[in-house]
């Protein structure tokens, strides 16, 4: 297991926003356990990743443990040239590259997760949902953020979404600091 240092950057290159990176999105769909693997090795090539993760703390024996997770498990999203995709492909660790058609969704769909976790939010995978009530948070750090609306056990949590993999995260807010865009659901 590693120490939480020694995790690859979420966002390659560092100190950089997805919404800066150039070329063709697609995603890595990786062989079981190898995101953070691939990472190391398209930081070393020099191709821009996306590869949210979020902290787990558990317990083993008396000692509290610390790990960082992929958001979405055996997915890291990255952007390049053919040559990138061919590199990312020769790495052994991808079972599949999937194509994306709409270039221009997937940013805004991964830029609120980047978001929020750049500003300490704590994101944990969440069930997919198609039905729901679309909401921006309208004020704090977040504010901006658009997902849809779930309620747990009186929490209001906000679920992002990733439409190409089916595969979704949420985070807990208070509704207040939520405004409804699309009632029409």
């Amino acid at each position: 297991m590693l120490k939480l240092s020694e995790n690859p950057p979420m966002i390659w290159p560092a100190e950089s926003s997805i919404k800066d990176f150039t070329g063709v999105w697609w995603i890595a769909h990786t062989k079981s356990r190898n995101e953070k693997a691939l990472a190391w090795q398209m930081q070393k090539k020099n191709i821009s990743y996306f590869l949210p993760m979020t902290e787990k703390v558990y317990r083993k024996s008396r000692r509290i443990m610390r790990s960082m997770l992929p958001l979405f498990s055996g997915y890291v999203f990255f952007c390049g040239d053919e040559n990138a995709r061919l590199e990312v492909l020769k790495t052994n660790r991808v079972a599949q590259i999937l194509h994306i058609n709409d270039q221009r969704h997937i940013v805004e769909e991964l830029l609120p997760i980047e978001k929020a976790l750049t500003n300490g939010a704590e994101l944990a995978p969440h069930n997919y949902i198609k039905a729901g009530q679309r909401c921006k948070v309208v004020a704090g750090p977040l504010m901006g953020i658009e997902g849809f609306v779930a309620e747990d056990q009186s929490k209001t949590r906000l679920i992002l979404q990733v439409d190409i993999l089916g595969k979704a995260t949420c985070l807990d807010i208070d509704a207040a600091l939520l405004e409804i865009i699309d009632s029409s659901q």
